[in-house]
């Protein structure tokens, strides 16, 4: 049972996973990131109030949270062959992944902004700052460690979720969990699977906590 096609089924599943994880993960903080941003700056007490803008988002983005992985998975079927050309296999599971993890990010994103001390922006208006400009260079600075923080909050769901993407032939270790695992009754491999997930995730927080520590230090303005 255990042999070289095994062991090299296995670790080609690492990587895919892996590949879908970061990829996934980076798509939707270019997604999620501005969507956080705006809905902290339309807020009621945001750089720039507006109820109309933040009500949308805030709508578009509950919504999207509470459509179920799998069954959002299905859903995008069409979107998925129109971007990469099919729906299986790690590069087509991309696509659901990051519509399924960009609203989460957005919330992520915006809990980490609420954090920011009032008066540290309060200090970059009263000298002259534009909204961009405490954006960038105030709130996501400071908010930095936090960032950091819920990144690996963020790696360890949407790697849960590329692993459910294995029950409709979306690759990776969950796709060798099921099909060999489950199907096949090969419950050492399912074992071996599981073990490997819970190894990368915990070295992903590890990562991002460890660079959470380093880098809070608050701005003194």
């Amino acid at each position: 049972m255990w042999n070289s096609a095994t062991v090299m089924m296995i670790v080609e599943g690492t990587f895919a996973t892996i590949y879908m994880t970061l990829l996934s993960t980076l798509m939707a903080y270019v997604i999620g990131l501005p969507v956080g941003v705006a809905l902290v700056v339309t807020g009621r007490e945001g750089l720039k109030p507006n109820a109309a803008v933040n009500r949308v988002l805030d709508v578009i983005v509950n919504i999207t949270r509470s459509i179920p992985f799998l069954i959002l998975l299905i859903l995008v079927i069409p979107l998925t062959r129109a971007i990469v050309g099919k729906s299986y296999g790690p590069s087509a599971t991309v696509v659901p992944l990051t519509l399924a993890a960009a609203p989460f990010v957005a919330r992520l994103v915006e809990s980490s902004l609420l954090e920011v001390d009032r008066g540290v922006v309060e200090a970059a208006k009263s000298m002259g700052a534009g909204i961009p400009t405490i954006v960038t260079k105030v709130m996501l600075l400071e908010a930095r460690s936090s960032l950091l923080s819920n990144l690996a909050i963020a790696l360890g769901t949407i790697l849960g979720y590329s692993a459910m993407a294995g029950a409709v032939g979306g690759g990776g270790l969950g796709d060798i969990a099921i099909r060999y695992g489950y199907n096949r009754y090969e419950f050492d491999i399912m074992i071996v699977t599981v073990i490997l997930l819970v190894v990368l995730v915990q070295i992903m927080q590890a990562i991002c906590m460890r660079l959470a520590r380093k880098l809070d230090r608050r701005i003194t303005l």
